[in-house]
């Protein structure tokens, strides 16, 4: 199996400056198959195309992202432009072909800002997004050696990130053949936490925190009231918070990120692991603004409310656990007046919680 070194050569042919699907010269010329371990990528060898766009169709071939006027077109991998004119099906196009052996299309250009042999970053900005109609939108595709290929197998276009993957494309008769074996994202472990799970316990069966002792705090969402609280007929296993949609979410206290993205009936979520022992998760979100490993503190903004996964209307589902139990969000806050309960609470390491004068 080739696992690839660089491909993106200056030496390009005037078919490969003219025609947007050309075979890559070289590319199986030693194997008829390659990989790419997309898990390996360090975060400045990836950008998504439009980093504040919005996903408005996906198909077997492209995707066409929406965004404003004017927004910079960025280089998804490190590569050099192999094409950059005016066709008749896209408009302006780029393409480049990239370290890795793929190639990536950004068409209907208002403006191209990069030339043929020219390399790029990832990330680089390489036009101005142009669009139709009043619709400024790009036209984005990946391909390997001249023929597209699925976008979303490599890429998880609403949270626009690669898949943790290692993609192994043969070629074959009728094309190219791909094949993915996901694997555990590597997680990073920012200096005074762990990633590991949280026991504030130890050895001891009681955990005390004392909350009049915390000083940087947030209450999750402004201007908002509870429309729906914990346990019941339900077991809802946190708080139903409501504002209005798209409405900014807030670390409530400082913390790692240990997870984030989509998750099941939760929608786009999110997980902050927190040095008090807790962990505080934030879920349906319209847009989630953090990554695993990231380090945030009381009062940033995470995330905006939305109603993904199973939910019927857009708010925030709020959860409070400690050592991986839910218990009911209304300990620590005070969401009359959304602020922080002063008192201290003992948790049991077999369950339970109760406040203490």
């Amino acid at each position: 199996m080739l696992c690839l070194t660089s491909f993106a050569k200056d030496d390009l042919s005037p078919v490969e400056q003219q025609q947007i699907s050309v075979e890559t010269p070289g590319l199986f010329v030693h194997s008829n198959a390659f990989q790419v371990d997309f898990a390996q990528m360090a975060k400045n060898e990836y950008s998504f195309p439009l980093p504040v766009g919005k996903i408005a169709d996906v198909t077997p071939s492209d995707i066409l992202i929406e965004t404003t006027k004017g927004d910079a077109v960025k280089a998804m991998f490190g590569g050099v432009v192999r094409l950059s004119r005016n066709t008749r099906q896209l408009g302006n196009v780029v393409v480049i072909r990239h370290d890795n052996g793929l190639e990536t299309v950004y068409g209907r250009n208002a403006q191209n800002l990069v030339k043929v042999g020219q390399h790029v970053k990832a990330g680089q900005t390489i036009a101005i997004v142009g669009g139709e109609g009043n619709l400024p939108c790009l036209l984005f595709a990946i391909m390997v050696n001249g023929r597209r290929i699925n976008p979303e197998t490599i890429l998880d276009v609403e949270a626009h990130a690669l898949h943790c993957q290692v993609v192994t494309f043969k070629k074959v008769d009728r094309g190219i053949e791909v094949t993915c074996a996901r694997k555990e994202r590597k997680k990073k472990e920012p200096e005074g936490m762990s990633m590991d799970t949280n026991d504030p316990f130890g050895n001891k069966a009681v955990y005390r925190l004392d909350l009049t002792a915390i000083k940087s705090w947030r209450y999750p969402l402004d201007d908002s009231h509870v429309i729906s609280g914990y346990g019941g007929k339900r077991h809802h296993s946190g708080v139903d918070i409501k504002n209005a949609p798209n409405k900014e979410v807030y670390a409530v206290f400082d913390g790692l990120v240990v997870q984030s993205g989509n998750f099941s009936g939760y929608g786009k979520c999110i997980t902050v692991r927190h040095a008090n022992g807790l962990e505080t998760r934030y879920s349906h979100n319209s847009k989630n603004f953090v990554n695993v490993g990231d380090k945030v503190k009381a009062g940033d903004v995470i995330g905006t409310t939305g109603r993904t996964g199973r939910a019927t209307t857009e708010h925030l589902h709020f959860e409070t656990r400690i050592a991986g139990r839910a218990f009911d969000p209304a300990y620590i806050f005070d969401h009359v007046n959304h602020c922080l309960q002063q008192c201290v609470l003992q948790f049991k390491k077999n369950g339970g919680v109760a406040r203490l004068k």
